[in-house]
Order: C-alpha cells, then structure tokens, then sequence
C-alpha cells in the first residue's frame, strides 16, 4: 500500500520538510538524534499535525493542510511504536495486548512470540526496559494496521534477544504486505531490515537511495558518514587539480568526476589505507594516536604529519601496526577516495 508524505512543521526553532513516498517496501528512515526522524512518525501517526502537506495512505487522505483534512489517530489504522512505550500502567502485558486484538487466545499467541511467556500477568512497573519495549510491538503488530512504524525498536534490547526480534518483525512485515517505515540511528539495522533508506538531516531529507546503492555508493556527505565512512573532510580545490582536505591537512588527486569545480567534501573508508614502505612517493607519514582493539579487525586513530584532524584507519588483527605515538606511512587507493558536491 503506498504511503506518500509531503508535510512541513516547525517546532520551536526547529523546522521539518518531509517529502518521500514508499510502496510496499520497508523504508527507512537514517540519521542522528534530533534530526526530525520520530517527528516524521508522529505526524503520519496523527500524534502531531503538520502545519501544512498532505499524507496519503492508499486511497485514504489522513492529512491535508488545504482541504481541511486531519483523520484522528485512532481511526488511522497505522501501527506506532512509541519510544516510550505508551503502555497502560494499570494493565497487564496480556491486557495491554488484548487493547489491540481484543481476543485472548490471539493475546497469548504474541505473549509467545515476543518472548513474554511468564510475564503475562505483570503490570509494565515490574518489567524491563526491554521487556516494555517487546510488549508495546506484540501490541501494536497484534492490531494488525495497515502500516506499521517502529522508532527506535531495538534500543533497550538485549543483543541476545535482538536477532529474535528482529526474525518475528520481518515476519510480520511480510505477512501485512511488507510495508513499514524503521527509525533509527543504527547503519546496521537498517541494513538488515530495510529496502530503501531516506537519509535525514536537520529536519530536511538529504538523499533517498536503495539500501546497497546507499553503502556502496552513497550520494553526499552526510549519506556516506551515516552509511559507515569514518572519515569525511571538507576539501578546497588547488590550482594543479588537487584537492586540499582542510580537516587533515593533507593533499588529495583528482577526482574522475564530471563537475571538478563543485567537489566540496571527500570520504575515505577506515579500511581503504595500505600500509606504505617509506620510499612509496604516494605514501603520507602519519602519527600514531591510539591502537583500538576491536572485535575482527585493529583501529588506529592517527594524525597525518603537519596535520592537525584525527583519522581513522583499520587493518586486519595480526598486522603488524606501530606504537601510539610512533610515525609510520600511509597511501590511500585513488579508487577509494569518495568525492561529493554537498
């Protein structure tokens, strides 16, 4: 069922434009705290109303600033879930279900796929944040909306049960159609769980793009650094072609782009470095800050030479790598350095 949303708002000094449509596809919505994700939601919901825009859901119009249309959120039939819950404090899990199902038996049935066996009979006070979190989407998916929206879903989650979770939501997005909209802050659920992802940054969509046309080849600045490119500077272009990183201080080639003259940010992924010999004219020295062990791979924070912004790089474990404070060299591929306009 398609949802088409072209709505404006301002909150205080805080000003949103929202404009995108989704069909039968599971859309995200990517970017960091504040930047008029929830909002988004709310407004569809019937939570806010827009100062002006429309929104259609299918045939059904539940909002238009010029026709004097605003459908109250109850009779929306769109499935929200909070990031505080919402859930009755004087109710049990079963009962706080039960609001949306109405039957018992299809109560229990989401008591069971939510993991909540056991807790049926407390009150959201004697609950985990997690707990809470499972009950509100066993209620909301049980109301069995037209359109479900889930901001925020996994953030009070323990990890081990995220991977169930995110099995049981993907399930039942499939079985109303396939059609949701995710918020979140995190590249690596909406990654998994969406097929198109719009790009927010304050209060303003930046870039729709597919999911695997988003991480491989994002479209501008803020996509790339949502989509997992650590390191992202603002460059200046020079008279011999170049470009000046002014965050790094570091010269950078040509890019192969068609418009030269509008590049105004460059990315380069964490992985892309190599380790340079010391006579390798493409090399950089480079100072060691700090050695970050992580899981798979070795991070190391540095500063090129006579720079004076932080980089990060990644190697794979067992490579050997300098000491914090030591120099070393550093080339980075021409095929890996990223180029936008804005």
């Amino acid at each position: 069922m398609k949802l088409t949303v072209n709505i404006e708002k301002k909150c205080g000094d805080f000003s949103l434009k929202a404009d995108f449509i989704t069909d039968g596809e599971v859309f995200g919505l990517l970017g960091a705290s504040g930047c008029g994700k929830s909002l988004t939601l709310k407004c569809i919901a019937g939570v806010e109303k827009p100062d002006r825009g429309r929104i259609c859901l299918g045939e059904t119009v539940l909002f238009d600033s010029d026709e004097k249309i605003n459908i109250p959120a109850r009779k929306r039939n769109v499935g929200y879930l909070f990031q505080d819950y919402a859930l009755f404090p004087n109710m049990t899990v079963l009962q706080n279900i039960m609001c949306a199902c109405k039957s018992e038996d299809k109560a229990r049935e989401f008591v069971h796929r939510f993991y909540l066996s056991g807790k049926e009979n407390l009150k959201p006070a004697a609950l985990s944040g997690g707990e809470k979190q499972r009950t509100a989407i066993a209620r909301m998916l049980a109301a069995e909306p037209e359109l479900v929206m889930f901001d925020e879903p996994f953030s009070a989650v323990d990890s081990s049960l995220k991977a169930g979770l995110e099995r049981e939501i993907r399930k039942v997005i499939k079985s109303c159609g396939g059609q949701a909209l995710l918020v979140s802050h995190s590249r690596d659920e909406v990654h998994r769980l969406t097929d198109r992802i719009a790009v927010m940054e304050q209060g303003r969509i930046d870039v729709i793009q597919e999911k695997k046309s988003l991480f491989e080849n994002p479209l501008t600045a803020a996509a790339a650094r949502l989509s997992g490119w650590e390191n992202i500077s603002p460059v200046e272009a020079k008279e011999d072609g170049t470009f000046m990183a002014s965050q790094w201080g570091i010269s950078l080639p040509t890019c192969r782009c068609q418009n030269k003259g509008r590049v105004a940010f460059a990315a380069i992924r964490a992985d892309s470095f190599e380790i340079a010999e010391d006579d390798d004219k493409e090399g950089i020295t480079c100072i060691v800050g700090e050695i970050i062990d992580e899981i798979h791979r070795t991070g190391v924070e540095f500063i090129p030479a006579g720079g004076k912004g932080l980089m990060t790089a990644s190697f794979p474990k067992g490579q050997p790598l300098p000491a914090a404070g030591q120099e070393f060299r550093l080339r980075i591929p021409q095929d890996k350095i990223k180029y936008f306009d804005r």
